[in-house]
C-alpha cells in the first residue's frame, strides 16, 4: 500500500511545487509593463520665460481688467517641476479642457494653431481639467496639440475663478492679470485672433 499511495502522491506534489514556483516568478501582473507612450505636449519649461519683448497694452485695447492668476501650483502633463501660474510670464492665453467635452474637442486644433502663429508673442497654455491622463493623451495626439499643458483633475483652477463649465479660456496680460473669461463655447481661429486683439493688443498673424 505504502508504494502505492507514494505513486499518487508524486504527481500532486510537484502539481503544488509548480504553482508555488510561477506565483513568485513572471506573470502577467509581474511581467514588464508597457512602456509609456511619449506625450504629444511640450514641456513646460517655457511657460515661465518671457514669449517676447510685446509690451502691455494701454488704453482701449483693454476691454476689462481682472485680477491676477490664482495663486495654484498645478503639475506639467509631461513631468518635471510643477508650475506656479503666478510664474507664468504673459502674455499667454490658456484654455481649460477636458476630453469628455465636446466642444474643447472642436476648438483644440484652433489654439494649436494660434500656438504657432503667435509664437514669440504670446504663450498658448492647455489646462486638463478633471480628467483621465490616457483620455488627455489621446486627444492630444489625434488632434496633433504640441502646447504644453497642466494637469488640474481636481479642478482647482476653476474652483479659483468660480466658473464650473469647460471650456474656459483666459487671456493674461504681460503682468500677469487676467483681461478677459471667456466661456462662449468652442472658439475658431477668427475668434481668437478677435480675443487676443481686443484684451491683449495683439494682432496674430494669418
Amino acid at each position: 500500500m505504502k508504494p502505492r499511495l507514494a505513486a499518487l502522491l508524486v504527481p500532486v506534489l510537484l502539481a503544488l511545487a509548480g504553482c508555488t514556483a510561477t506565483t513568485g516568478g513572471e506573470g502577467p501582473a509581474a511581467g514588464p509593463t508597457r512602456a509609456a507612450r511619449p506625450s504629444p505636449f511640450a514641456d513646460c519649461a517655457t511657460l515661465t520665460t518671457t514669449p517676447g519683448s510685446t509690451p502691455a497694452p494701454t488704453g482701449s485695447a483693454i476691454a476689462d481688467t481682472g485680477g491676477p492668476l490664482p495663486e495654484l501650483v498645478l503639475s506639467c502633463f509631461t513631468g518635471g517641476a510643477p508650475v506656479a501660474l503666478r510664474d507664468i510670464h504673459g502674455p499667454a492665453v490658456i484654455n481649460v479642457w477636458a476630453s469628455w467635452c465636446p466642444p474643447c474637442r472642436k476648438e483644440l486644433p484652433a489654439f494649436q494653431r494660434l500656438s504657432v502663429r503667435a509664437a514669440g508673442q504670446l504663450q498658448v497654455i492647455g489646462v486638463n481639467s478633471r480628467d483621465s491622463r490616457d483620455g488627455a493623451q489621446a486627444v492630444g495626439e489625434d488632434f496633433g496639440i504640441r502646447f504644453p499643458v497642466l494637469f488640474d483633475q481636481g479642478e482647482a483652477l476653476q474652483r479659483e475663478l468660480r466658473r464650473t463649465a469647460v471650456p474656459l479660456t483666459l487671456l493674461v496680460d504681460a503682468q500677469g492679470r487676467i483681461r478677459h473669461t471667456d466661456t462662449s463655447g468652442a472658439l475658431d481661429d477668427a475668434r481668437l485672433a478677435d480675443l487676443v486683439r481686443r484684451h491683449l493688443g495683439l494682432v496674430v498673424p494669418a
